[in-house]
């Protein structure tokens, strides 16, 4: 089996004038491609800290991340941006939508910016919209749609182009529990079929049901790594 991410011996110490405030202690860690993962703990467990590790946005104090054969820690701020465009979905909280555009111009702008043909964004948009169940919702503007929906909109542009790794902070934070669970299913039958990887941190106990695997970190370490189903 491929492994997508690898962490080794992962650091991140922040400082604050004379005190450091130790984010992650020694973490290592191997994600296998199609696996979903769930990171749990209390509210700075660092569980969004590796999240953002993982995907390039902030930078270790040392240790090594290694995305889909490249050293993330090594890279310069293009050859980061370069791997997060190509390689990388992300899904936040807040949904990040833009409110301007329409759903279908959302999911469209990681392929617009991969320099994909208006063809091939026009008949791939439609296809992940129709997938992610908002067949006829296309041309709605996110203020349009229900929180459900905008969520989807934004597993939508985060999939689109079908990356080898989806990182998502607190996808269901948002959400009810029917529109959580259905957002959940979504996902995992998407990381199925496309063989996409996806990450998930959360405090959600429905969250944590549906992972195949369970880390927990607590004061920035991991305290357990379970295989679950």
């Amino acid at each position: 089996m491929k492994t997508v991410v690898s962490c080794k011996h992962l650091n991140k110490i922040y400082r604050q004038g004379q005190i450091e405030v130790k984010a992650l202690t020694d973490i290592n860690l191997d994600v296998i491609a199609g696996d979903f993962i769930c990171l749990s703990g209390p509210s700075g467990s660092g569980k969004s800290t590796l999240l953002n590790m993982i995907g390039g946005l902030d930078s270790p104090t040392s240790g090594e991340i290694i995305v889909d054969g490249q050293h993330v820690d090594k890279m310069s701020k293009s050859e980061l941006a370069e791997l997060r465009l190509h390689k990388i979905g992300f899904v936040f909280q807040a949904y990040n939508l833009i409110p301007v555009l329409t759903a279908k111009e959302n999911v469209e702008m990681v392929m617009q910016m991969q320099g994909d043909s208006k063809q091939y964004r026009n008949e791939h948009s439609l296809a992940i919209l129709k997938e992610v169940g908002l067949e006829g919702l296309e041309n709605r503007k996110p203020a349009e749609l229900s929180g459900g929906q905008q969520q989807r909109v934004a597993v939508a542009r985060a999939i689109v182009d079908k990356p080898c790794l989806v990182l998502a902070d607190e996808p269901t934070a948002n959400l009810d529990s029917k529109n959580a669970d259905n957002l959940l299913q979504m996902m995992r039958e998407m990381g199925e079929q496309h063989q996409m990887t996806f990450i998930v941190s959360t405090h959600d106990p429905m969250v944590m049901e549906r992972a195949r695997r369970l880390i927990k970190l607590h004061d920035g370490k991991i305290i357990e790594n379970n295989k679950q189903h």
